[in-house]
């Protein structure tokens, strides 16, 4: 599941300055914001919003002052260097969406298995199941579809491949008739 629940602390310090002081205390300003509320300003603990953001298609919820918001990451923004979390923007989504980036989490996963099973690379598999998605599938049905489409594409590929050294093998084999015949027609007008 890809619902990670979060307690955040408003905020009302602002700037640079405001923000390195909440980093310091483990925890990574935000803004909250969508279905046409007021921009709100939190503190997320640094450690918990870490770990969400390795999920994929992840929907946070957000718990705050008695409120409960689903969100997703619209921007993460990162040290360019040190790869630490600096700010996030969220955006508020309906249960509707949330089930929407679940499922499809959820075949994400799947469809990691079934490469590892399958013994294709899973990001393959995976872009085969984005593919499939945007034609229209049920995320959790294209997962089939997405293995049998690498298989395919796998099979066409080692076709190729084959066909490819097999006119190679033709042609050096033309070419080294051709200079045994040259030879002995050198030999035969050196008698």
């Amino acid at each position: 599941m890809t619902k990670v629940e979060i307690t955040v602390e408003p905020r009302s310090d602002f700037g640079k300055g405001a923000a390195r002081r909440i980093r310091r205390t483990g925890n990574i300003p935000a803004v909250v914001y969508g279905s046409g509320m007021e921009l709100i300003h939190v503190a997320i603990p640094e450690h918990d919003l870490d770990l969400a953001l390795r999920k994929p298609r992840v929907v946070l919820s957000i718990s705050m002052a008695g409120s409960t918001y689903l969100t997703k990451p619209r921007d993460v923004q990162r040290d360019p260097v040190k790869r630490n979390l600096e700010h996030v923007d969220l955006v508020i989504i309906t249960e509707r969406e949330a089930a929407i980036r679940s499922n499809y989490a959820d075949a994400v996963a799947k469809a990691e298995i079934a490469a590892a099973e399958a013994g294709y690379d899973s990001a393959s598999v995976i872009m085969a199941l984005e593919e499939a998605v945007a034609r229209g599938e049920n995320p959790l049905e294209a997962v089939d579809h997405a293995v049998a489409d690498v298989k395919a594409k796998a099979a066409e590929m080692a076709a190729a491949a084959a066909a490819r050294d097999a006119a190679r093998e033709a042609t050096e084999a033309e070419a080294a008739a051709g200079a045994a015949e040259g030879e002995a027609a050198a030999e035969s007008a050196a008698e």
